[in-house]
């Protein structure tokens, strides 16, 4: 079946342009050359059998039937070498010190603000940015405990950090479970590759909101908005790993600046949160009003030292994507190094230089909300029609500091099942970091593939798959 796979003019992660597999790919090539069509086939569908029988679902926001799907599975793994592994590491740890660094300084003596190295306009005009922390010093100085941030490949096989989540990042029940998938469908490959494991991530996890207390057997909760939200299925796949309660925001209570889980035994106390709600919704007295998802009082508990949330608080100014443009100088300012992984070139449309390039270019360009996500509120310019470019260069115009533009990457590809056979698709990666002692990378993460030929839209919620993601061990 890759007899006439063409690897095109993009860097293919399988295949050299002499058509010669790269390093780890050897025996995946044989064994793919080994199968029938129609045996491929049939473990696509096995695949893809196993994830329904184990309720592996999102759900789409806007969808008028709120209907909830299974994210395509592509049975062809993707592979990274021992070499690429260690780097992309590295660059991994640095970046979320250099941002928890920030995080803490913003809310802090604000030095990099005074030495003008980021605007500090850019911080207070961030939709993420909570006044009310200023000053404030979470449990064991950490803001980012948890964070997934998102790699690409470019046209020369070099890896960029194309943004940054460290508010509520998901996808890491997917990774889990797609090797699980793997493993049922394809035992013989794992027989034969030495790949690094994934399954002690939700261990990790628990012990990174543990690090948190200071009490003895510290009580964990999962926070969940509810059933309704696109990754409720994470929640409770993680609580359930995790072996902590799954909560929502009617099972818990404050009394006296405490926090407490109702229970069938009465009230227990509750040290530990692992929030997956939005700053906005995460408690009606001190933001949103008319929040029906969040805890009344829990802000002012957090305030005041009686429970840890994972992750803290006002951590979004950090996911905007302004504020990404800046993190090479993060790196620099405060770890006095060189960036490891290097950002994506970034135009920012709040500078008049830059906002008159975009606009002259538009139709070239990738133009991005600076707090968008999923794929939604972006423009294509290749793909784009000449209104939907003049719909955005109105948006531009009306709130320049709302967007920034980035060239159109040539993202690599893996070779991906498709309708009409094996095809090279587009990818990236979202491999997950843990903070808290000493940072902790999962060797893995969740690789997003485009599906539709010629898209460079990975996400799920516009058409996008997922691949399991082999890290070699050496």
């Amino acid at each position: 079946m890759l007899q006439n796979y063409a690897t095109g003019a993009f860097f293919d992660e399988m295949f050299a342009a002499d058509g010669e597999p790269r390093p780890g790919y050897f025996p995946l090539r044989d064994q793919i050359d080994s199968m029938t069509e129609s045996e491929l086939q049939h473990r696509k569908d096995e695949a893809e059998q196993a994830l329904i029988s184990l309720g592996i679902t999102f759900r789409v926001y806007g969808d008028a039937k709120a209907e909830e799907r299974i994210i395509p599975f592509d049975i062809i793994p993707r592979i990274i070498t021992p070499p690429d592994w260690k780097h992309l590491e590295q660059g991994l740890k640095q970046r979320a010190t250099a941002l928890n660094e920030f995080l803490k300084d913003i809310y802090g003596a604000k030095r990099i603000l005074e030495d003008k190295v980021v605007d500090s306009e850019y911080v207070y005009s961030s939709p993420s940015y909570l006044k009310q922390l200023e000053g404030f010093r979470p449990p064991r100085d950490i803001w980012i405990h948890i964070s997934g941030t998102d790699l690409v490949r470019d046209a020369e096989g070099t890896f960029r950090v194309l943004e940054d989540n460290v508010r509520c990042p998901s996808g890491v029940s997917y990774v889990l479970e797609n090797r699980e998938v793997m493993k049922r469908t394809f035992p013989d490959l794992f027989r034969s590759h030495k790949i690094r494991t994934i399954y002690d991530y939700p261990i990790r996890l628990r012990g990174t909101m543990e690090y948190l207390s200071d009490a003895a057997a510290p009580s964990c909760v999962v926070l969940t908005p509810g059933i309704y939200n696109s990754a409720y299925y994470e929640h409770s796949f993680l609580a359930q790993k995790m072996g902590i309660p799954l909560v929502s925001g009617t099972d818990l209570i404050v009394r006296d600046h405490r926090v407490y889980m109702r229970t069938t035994q009465g009230l227990k106390p509750v040290d530990v949160i692992y929030r997956r709600i939005d700053d906005d919704f995460l408690d009606p007295e001190a933001f949103n009003p008319e929040s029906m998802l969040g805890v009344p009082g829990l802000f002012e508990a957090y305030r005041k030292g009686n429970v840890a949330l994972l992750n803290a608080p006002g951590t979004g100014v950090a996911d905007d994507k302004v504020i990404y443009a800046f993190v090479p100088e993060m790196i620099r300012y405060y770890l006095d190094e060189d960036p490891i992984i290097p950002n994506v070139d970034t135009y920012l449309c709040s500078r008049p230089d830059d906002l008159k390039y975009v606009l002259e270019n538009l139709g070239e360009l990738v133009v991005k909300e600076a707090n968008g996500a999923g794929g939604y509120g972006m423009l294509i310019g290749p793909v784009a029609t000449s209104e939907e470019i003049e719909e955005f260069r109105k948006k531009v115009q009306a709130s320049p500091r709302s967007f920034i533009a980035q060239p159109v990457l040539g993202l690599s590809r893996v070779p991906t099942m498709v309708e009409d056979g094996i095809e090279g698709r587009h990818v990236d990666l979202r491999p997950f970091i843990l903070f808290e002692e000493e940072i902790y990378v999962m060797p893995g993460g969740l690789t997003r593939v485009a599906l539709p030929r010629d898209s460079l839209v990975v996400n799920s919620s516009q058409g996008g798959g997922t691949k399991d993601t082999w890290v070699m061990g050496s």
